[in-house]
């Protein structure tokens, strides 16, 4: 609402944005990220999800008429910015806790000791990247603030990187600049986290964990790049909690998951890198949001045939109202929920025959929920309008196999096609547990970016 009624102002037309009374600072804060820190807001009363109509009607008369007509009718006051400082300015000097309260204050911290980033440790950053420091890789909302080679180095020396993890920062940063993830959905209300999946030697070369303990703490390269990612989000993107952030639970930032491509190359699947569009071996990176997940403990059987209806099931339990994303709801098949395996699941699974790509087709096939669960998601229990799962196949968005009759208990996909599930290998080698995610959707979107690595890297190792 926002960003349409600043291209009407700048064009001279009076505007009055329409904003929800829990979203009043989230406007204040966007408004001045799009440079236009006045933008007239009308306040909606609380939620009128929980409202009847008369409470609407009588809300909307008492409070929300009366300001769109005066900020159609009354010039807003200027309000003047105070400037910020140049990216290479010393904004502070004194002691570790003196800057730990100071960035705190400034709401550059995530509440969590930092390392102070001094020019010299970011120096030594950005000996690690033939990128120069400047180089501005996009421009993020909802700060408008540019993504510079030089800020990521920053954020990475907050977030207690080594030096050598530089090549995977940038790629990060790239990934939250492409339009198709869509950084500017990072603060929505159901509080999804990004996860990061990388693949490649560099999990080797840098330390790494790819097996027990993946997606725990404790390992220094998984824990601080996951940390890097929630200040690059705060520093750079402008997600500030109380204020642009607005998940109304959230989650903490997430360690990044390394694929284990031993495990891989031994049973022949290609690695998520290729999955992506890139060679399996290729250093990479990928970002991909999800609202949550669970484990599959115990995971028992001998074949494919044995094992996979326990995961097909978790990966369908994870799948609520997210299923939005897949029937139009909020979008058609743009959901990706992630299935990660451990490796000895993966090695029974291959050991029969089966391909990941048959993996994923068992999950189309049998990862399902009933229709009237779906029609009742979208209709009844939030506010995502379809009409019917049968109207949705009339109009042409849906495939016959989410109307193959009117039997209200009979089972539908949660997604469009079968690649659209992400499996992914990782985890203690020799127990038998999964891990379902559940997916953002188009509100985080999976990206991935090459490593590119610095001229005499192997050298270094």
């Amino acid at each position: 609402m926002l960003r349409a009624s600043e291209v009407c102002e700048r064009a001279g037309y009076p505007t009055s944005s329409l904003v929800c009374e829990g979203f009043l600072t989230q406007a204040a804060a966007t408004s001045i990220g799009l440079g236009m820190p006045n933008m007239p807001v009308a306040t909606i009363v609380g939620h009128p999800g929980t409202q009847t109509a008369d409470e609407v009607r009588r809300n909307t008369r008492a409070v929300t008429a009366a300001e769109v007509i005066a900020n159609l009718t009354v010039q807003p006051d200027d309000i003047v910015l105070e400037p910020e400082p140049g990216p290479q300015d010393i904004v502070f000097t004194g002691s570790f806790e003196e800057v730990e309260e100071h960035f705190y204050a400034n709401e550059w911290s995530d509440g969590l000791p930092i390392i102070p980033p001094t020019k010299d440790k970011v120096e030594a950053f950005l000996k690690f990247t033939d990128r120069k420091p400047g180089e501005v890789l996009g421009v993020v909302l909802p700060s408008s603030r540019a993504v510079t080679i030089w800020a990521t180095a920053v954020n990475g020396v907050m977030a207690g990187c080594k030096p050598e993890y530089m090549p995977i920062l940038v790629a990060l940063a790239e990934a939250m600049c492409d339009p198709i993830y869509g950084v500017e959905h990072s603060g929505n209300t159901p509080g999804a986290e990004t996860l990061i999946v990388l693949n490649g030697p560099i999990i080797k070369q840098l330390g790494f964990n790819y097996e027990q303990g993946a997606l725990r703490d404790g390992f220094k390269p998984n824990t601080s790049v996951g940390r890097f990612w929630r200040l690059a989000l705060r520093n750079m993107a402008g997600f500030l909690l109380h204020k642009t952030d607005k998940g109304t639970f959230g989650n903490t930032f997430r360690v990044v998951l390394a694929e284990n491509e031993d495990a891989l190359a031994r049973i022949g699947w290609p690695s998520n890198a290729e999955d992506m569009g890139f060679k399996t071996g290729d250093n990479t990176v990928t970002i991909t949001r999800m609202t949550g997940g669970d484990v599959m403990p115990s995971v028992t059987g001998a074949t494919p045939e044995l094992l996979l209806p326990y995961l097909a099931d978790g990966v369908a339990k994870e799948t609520g109202w997210e299923v939005a994303f897949t029937v139009g709801g909020l979008t058609h098949g743009t959901l990706r929920p992630a299935l990660v395996i451990s490796p000895i699941l993966a090695e029974t699974i291959a050991k029969a025959g089966w391909s990941k790509a048959d993996v994923k087709h068992y999950l189309y096939d049998h990862a399902r929920m009933p229709a009237w669960r779906c029609e009742m998601l979208m209709e009844t229990w939030t506010e995502f309008k379809i009409t019917s799962l049968q109207h949705q196949v009339n109009l042409g968005k849906l495939s016959r196999d989410f109307a193959e009759s009117d039997d209200p208990n009979r089972m539908v996909p949660i997604v469009t096609d079968p690649d659209d599930f992400m499996v992914l290998v990782s985890g203690d080698p020799l127990r038998t547990n999964a891990y379902a995610f559940a997916h953002n959707g188009y509100l985080g979107f999976p990206v991935a970016k090459k490593i590119v690595l610095p001229k005499g890297w192997d050298e270094r190792f």
